[in-house]
């Protein structure tokens, strides 16, 4: 909910009520998106494109780094004064990490340098500029980023695990009603998933779904022979109780172990 408010606040509020959003109160032209992999954060930055009926543009690593000399600054450049000729936009930087790492490294070389002091002054251009130009950044891997970007980035907000609810909504969605017995209760898998993420829920739903499949697939195998190939296909069984606690001990959360790492890093650069 924190995560939406800020985006609400960033892009679409100011959109629909331009007047409120004057001095000291225009909007925030930059926010950061960190946490584990997995929690949703580029699927963030989709419905801010789907949304907001904004100018999107999808940044990686490969569309602003160049081999030749010098390219990358100017790609940076012309990157936001696309931005701003076409306002209201948005940047959105997924993986900012690859190009914002903290400067001064023994293995730096001269021309990522450049080309992050070129990202720095043109947000900092941003920061001073009225147009409706927003930067939302997205990032694993919060602590290898630059300090300079972390001022320049105004908004610094985790997306944590998904909570009990969110997990049953989650399971809900992968396994609706038609593909589970009556037997099969998610709110105890709910329970029993604390630190999965989103994506490691979409595994243990998609491991309970394939375990009728498989049931199914050794009996066509053993019948292989006498079946006519003509004939329709037998329907699939529902998934059971013992087939979510069979996905569960089959799946294990992926990203659990650097959760305090996350807390500790929220806790002293964190924003909300």
């Amino acid at each position: 909910h924190e995560v939406k408010r800020v985006l609400k606040e960033s892009l679409v509020m100011p959109l629909r009520y331009p007047e409120y959003f004057t001095g000291l109160l225009q909007p925030w032209k930059g926010v950061l998106l960190y946490g584990p992999p997995g929690t949703g954060k580029t699927l963030l930055a989709k419905a801010v494109a789907t949304e907001c009926n904004t100018t999107f543009f999808n940044i990686s690593a490969s569309s602003i780094v160049s081999k030749w000399r010098g390219d990358s600054e100017k790609l940076v450049r012309v990157l936001f004064e696309l931005a701003r000729h076409h306002a209201p936009s948005t940047i959105f930087v997924d993986e900012i990490d690859a190009l914002m790492s903290q400067r001064g490294d023994s293995g730096e070389h001269e021309g990522s340098r450049r080309m992050k002091t070129e990202l720095l002054v043109q947000m900092d251009g941003l920061l001073a500029s009225t147009e409706q130009v927003f930067l939302l950044a997205a990032t694993n891997l919060p602590w290898e980023l630059d300090m300079a970007l972390l001022r320049r980035l105004e908004k610094r907000v985790l997306v944590p695990y998904p909570t009990t609810p969110a997990r049953l909504q989650m399971l809900r969605k992968h396994l609706p009603d038609e593909k589970r017995h009556a037997h099969a209760d998610l709110n105890q898998l709910a329970d029993a998933t604390e630190g999965y993420s989103g994506s490691d829920l979409v595994l243990v739903a998609k491991e309970a779904a394939m375990r009728p499949l498989r049931r199914l697939l050794a009996t066509l195998d053993l019948d292989s022979q006498q079946r006519d190939p003509r004939s329709r296909p037998p329907p699939l069984g529902p998934v059971d109780a013992e087939d979510l606690a069979a996905a569960l001990s089959a799946t294990k959360p992926t990203v659990a172990a650097h959760a305090e790492k996350y807390a500790e890093w929220a806790r002293d650069f964190g924003s909300v």
